[in-house]
């Protein structure tokens, strides 16, 4: 069967997300997806919570590595990968956890990017689309090049750290309907990345939002006021 997933996405226990569990949930079925990775930032434990509390949709477990060369997510893992080490230690750290490394944004500004270093450690895919990496264009076709160049399946995210991004790029799998199944698939290239950049208005939304928490940190969930007040417009289009 098909599954869509988008394999990287931060939840709210990730300090630069505003992506509640519920929030997640909802924007995922809305965009049709059928799963989510939690990728945050050099941690584990929200990914763990979430998909041993969410009983309505498929969680990835994993989290995205701040490497010495650069970022790499680790998918279907259940413990703290630590950051700081070479792509290729990194690498190594997560396959012994029994997970899977991915070569993400590997040409975007901004983002930690690991460029040059995916030829020096044995990457299981590359994220040849990623929804909000700039220049989104420049970082899709170089990193498709790589990927081709040195054999790796490609996969889709969107890198989201507000939920009305979630889905605008995501990966189509041959694969069951569970975790092990969406990595396996990865792993053995039945997968493709399929998707757009984040439009600019739903950017201009996630700024909205980043200074509506910063100017009133004591209101109730900004996430979901937000939410409730794009619904109607272009978030979801």
């Amino acid at each position: 069967m098909q599954i869509n997933a988008d394999l990287h996405v931060h939840s709210n226990y990730s300090k630069d997300s505003m992506i509640t569990p519920k929030d997640l949930v909802y924007y995922a079925k809305k965009r049709g997806l059928n799963a989510v990775a939690v990728t945050d930032h050099n941690q584990i434990e929200g990914s763990l919570k979430i998909a041993r509390e969410t009983r309505e949709f498929l969680i990835v477990t994993g989290m995205e590595v701040s490497s010495a060369d650069g970022h790499i997510v680790a998918l279907n893992i259940k413990k703290l990968i630590p950051g700081g080490l070479s792509a290729a230690e990194t690498v190594d750290r997560i396959h012994g956890a029994g997970g899977v490394a991915v070569a993400v944004h590997p040409y975007a500004w901004f983002k930690g990017s690991l460029a040059s270093h995916v030829e020096e450690a044995k990457f299981d895919a590359v994220e040849t689309l990623n929804a909000s990496a700039f220049p989104f264009g420049r970082n899709r076709r170089k990193a498709t090049e790589v990927a081709r160049k040195l054999g790796l399946p490609q996969v889709g995210g969107t890198d989201a750290h507000f939920a009305p991004t979630i889905g605008y790029g995501y990966t189509a799998l041959d694969c069951e309907a569970s975790a092990e199944g969406i990595v396996e698939a990865v792993v053995k290239g039945r997968c493709q990345p399929l998707g757009q950049a984040v439009p600019f208005t739903v950017t201009l939304q996630r700024q909205y939002a980043l200074i509506q928490r910063r100017i009133f940190p004591q209101k109730a969930s900004v996430e979901q006021k937000t939410t409730q007040k794009w619904l109607s417009k272009k978030a979801m289009v």
